[in-house]
This record gives C-alpha cells, sequence and structure tokens, in this order.
C-alpha cells in the first residue's frame, strides 16, 4: 500500500527545478500578470502628464474645405480673399445677381495660450501626482504579489513536511503492528491489540492518503501566484523553519507603516490632487488671454486661380457670469478636499490595527514554536517510554496508540506554528510597508 501511493504521488525528480523562496519572488514579480497591468498603468498615467503639459504648447490645424454657391455676399468676399476681384465685378447687375462660383479654401491655423490663469500648471501638477497613485498602485500590487507567493510557497512546504510526517507516522505504526504481533506470539498480547493497531494503521495511511493531494494541490496553488503554468514542477529548497527578525517596539512599526504604506502614501497624494482640482475650479473665474495666427489660401479651382492672406490675432477671455456653475465646482471640489482628508484619517487608522494585528500574530507565533517544540520532545520520549513498556507488558495497546497520535499531533502543531511565524512575520512586513523582494522574511 505504501508503495503503491508514493508511486503515485512522486514527480519525477528530473522534472523539478531547485526553487528557493527569494527565487519564487522573483519570477512572480517577472511573469505575473498582475505586474504586467500595474506597469501599463503606470505607463497609462505618463500618457496623461504628457497631455497635460501639452496646454503649454501651441495648438497647430490645417483645414480644408470647399464651398460653391452664388450668393452675392458670398462670391463678393471670395474674390476679394481669391485676390479675383476687378472693375467689372462692382457692376450692379453681376453684384446682384452673381454667377456661381467654387471656394477652394486651406487655412493653417496655430493658437498659443498666454495666460490661463494657472489652470495649465494646475492640470500637470495633478497629472505628476496622478502618476505618483500608479506608482503607488504597482508598489502595494508588488507586495502584495510577494505576500501571496510567500503564502503559497510556505504553504506547499508545509504540505510537504506534514506529508513527511504522514509518512513517519505510517513507518511508525508498521513498526507498532510489528511489535505486537511478535508480543502476541510471546502470549502477552491478544488478537485484539493487533487489530487496534491495524486500524490505527488505516488511519494514518488515510492521513498520508490526504497529505498528498494537499501537496498537489498546493503546488498548483504556487504556480498559480508565480503565474506559470499549474503543472510545473518545482523543488522548493527554503526549508521550513523559523525567520529571524528585529524585535522592533509596536510603535516604531506603526510609524514606520504610516510613512511606508502604499496606502498611506495614496491617501495623502489623493487630498493634494483634491487640493489642486478647487484650486483649478478657483483659476476658471480669472482672466486668460491667447494668440492665434491664421494663413489662409483661397481658390477658384483646387490649385489655381487664387490668392493668399493672414491674420493674426489676440483675444482677452474672462468668465463674469455662467449660472453660478463655476461656484458650484468650487464648493463641489471642496467638499472633495473634506472628504479625502477624513478617508487620510481612517486609513491612517486601518494602518495602525492592521500593523498591531500582524505584530501580536507574530509574537503569538513565536511562542507557540517553543511550547510546540518542547511538546514533540515530550511526545517523542513518552512514545519511547511506551514502546518499552508495551514490550515488557506494562501498558496496554491503547495507551501505545494515544502516545503514537499525540506525537503525530505535536509535530504537526509545530510546523503549523513555524508556517504561521514565517506568514506572520511576512505580514508584518507587509502591513508597514516593507515588504519586498530582498526581505528578510525571504530567508
Amino acid at each position: 500500500m505504501k508503495i503503491a501511493v508514493l508511486a503515485v504521488f512522486a514527480i519525477p525528480l528530473w522534472a523539478q527545478s531547485p526553487l528557493s523562496l527569494k527565487d519564487a519572488v522573483r519570477l512572480a514579480i517577472e511573469k505575473h500578470p498582475s505586474m504586467e497591468a500595474a506597469a501599463a498603468q503606470v505607463k497609462a498615467a505618463e500618457t496623461r502628464l504628457t497631455q497635460a503639459r501639452s496646454g503649454y504648447l501651441p495648438k497647430l490645424n490645417y483645414n480644408e474645405s470647399w464651398q460653391r454657391g452664388d450668393n452675392p455676399v458670398f462670391v463678393f468676399s471670395s474674390l476679394l480673399t481669391q485676390h479675383q476681384f476687378t472693375e467689372q465685378n462692382f457692376a450692379i447687375g453681376p453684384l446682384n445677381r452673381p454667377d456661381a462660383m467654387n471656394n477652394f479654401q486651406s487655412q493653417l491655423i496655430v493658437d498659443q495660450t498666454l495666460w490661463d490663469a494657472g489652470i495649465t500648471r494646475k492640470q500637470v501638477r495633478s497629472a505628476e501626482k496622478g502618476r505618483e497613485l500608479a506608482g503607488e498602485d504597482q508598489r502595494r500590487t508588488r507586495m502584495e504579489l510577494i505576500a501571496g507567493v510567500i503564502r503559497a510557497y510556505q504553504g506547499a512546504v508545509l504540505s510537504r513536511e506534514a506529508l513527511m510526517v504522514a509518512e513517519e507516522a505510517v513507518r511508525s505504526a508498521e513498526a507498532d503492528l510489528n511489535r505486537a504481533e511478535a508480543v502476541r506470539a510471546a502470549g502477552m498480547a491478544t488478537d485484539a491489540d493487533v487489530l487496534a493497531i491495524r486500524v490505527h494503521l488505516a488511519a494514518m495511511r488515510e492521513q498520508q492518503i490526504r497529505r498528498s493531494y494537499d501537496l498537489q494541490t498546493a503546488g498548483a496553488a504556487l504556480n498559480e501566484a508565480l503565474g506559470l503554468p499549474l503543472d510545473t514542477a518545482h523543488d522548493l529548497t527554503t526549508p521550513l523553519t523559523p525567520v529571524a527578525m528585529k524585535d522592533a517596539p509596536l510603535a516604531q512599526e506603526e510609524e514606520r507603516a504610516r510613512q511606508a504604506r502604499p496606502e498611506a502614501r495614496q491617501v495623502k497624494i489623493a487630498s493634494e490632487v483634491a487640493q489642486l482640482q478647487q484650486d483649478t475650479a478657483r483659476s476658471a473665474l480669472l482672466p486668460q488671454v491667447s494668440f492665434r495666427f491664421l494663413f489662409e489660401a483661397d481658390r477658384q479651382r483646387f490649385v489655381t486661380r487664387g490668392g493668399a492672406n493672414w491674420l493674426a490675432a489676440a483675444s482677452l477671455r474672462w468668465n463674469l457670469f455662467n449660472g453660478f456653475a463655476d461656484r458650484a465646482r468650487i464648493e463641489e471640489a471642496g467638499q472633495a478636499v473634506i472628504q479625502a482628508r477624513a478617508q487620510q484619517r481612517q486609513v491612517d487608522s486601518a494602518i495602525s490595527l492592521q500593523v498591531r494585528k500582524a505584530f501580536h500574530d507574530w509574537k503569538a507565533a513565536q511562542e507557540r514554536i517553543e511550547v510546540a517544540q518542547a511538546a514533540v520532545a515530550q511526545a517523542e520520549e513518552n512514545l519511547r517510554i511506551m514502546k518499552n513498556r508495551y514490550e515488557n507488558g506494562l501498558n496496554n495497546v491503547t495507551d501505545l496508540l494515544r502516545s503514537e497520535t499525540a506525537l503525530l499531533e505535536a509535530r504537526l502543531r509545530r510546523l503549523m506554528a513555524v508556517h504561521d511565524q514565517r506568514l506572520a512575520a511576512a505580514a508584518l512586513e507587509l502591513a508597514a510597508g516593507a515588504l519586498g523582494a530582498d526581505s528578510d522574511v525571504l530567508n
């Protein structure tokens, strides 16, 4: 049975590639679609900044049009712009009832804003803040991806270690069965003892089977976190051992989080953007000055019988009243500033709570490891004593099996404590905004 189970769940060694936790994180940053999407978001923000800066530059447009008609005003003005007006065109008859004519018009127009009350400057500043927001969102995506890889990687390692514990429990149960059969042959045990151990052995084999399937699922989850095909095989080289971290005070961790967390920076930037939008709305009440230069060519035929002219103009526009819309926009932007500042206080409080939870989880996991290690040592010694006493007829099979089960549970609890400690350390780094591809929690 044991050989069959191992044959089903074994992965060919030649298909496996060594993969440390740090390598897994770097691979995920390179391969995972979420990072590609985040990078595209940053590039989109950069293009919006280019769009905003274009407000400083002149606008150049080319227009081409064709008109035909016998409207006296149209004919008179077209002849003038085509430089085709003669004395005969002053005759009353042709002046009142001219023949239909064509006008092919080409225009080259240059518009340049000279002063817009700082609107373009504020729009550029808002676009820069938008790029910063996208950068922080990319950083948050990277940290969350790293945290997800850590969870998946440690989950796979835990499943592997749990399978090894289950296999050791099967081997121990098989040894107990052999021991019980020898004791029965010596007349010191009954068939009931042997049957009880057979039942225990079946339970351990069930554990082995379940752990084997858990390992396959954990491996697929790791590949999903890495952005790889789910059947990719790995040789996970980072062991499931407690991670060493500097024991910083809780207040220091909270302050670090308020300074470094992407969410904290994002709400601060959002508050600045809201203030810029309010300033932009106020600028709409101020005068704006622009300049236009127009070069025009008008022709009776598409390429002949025409003339050219140019026009330069400067204009002042001052929004004196437009139905209170601008005032309403200023008020709306002011409420957005209040909302952004309130959200900033809310996010700061939520970040502090997350740091505290992660900090306490890490502390609890540290202490659990110490307790679990002592429990494993005690369970191993207890089982050793129980085996000796059973072989000498001083204990019954129930005590032996209880000791076997207690050791299995103690070993699993220790593995889970170490697993939780590593995840808690990563969660604390994530909550503090310091989780990166070179963090100590990846060692």
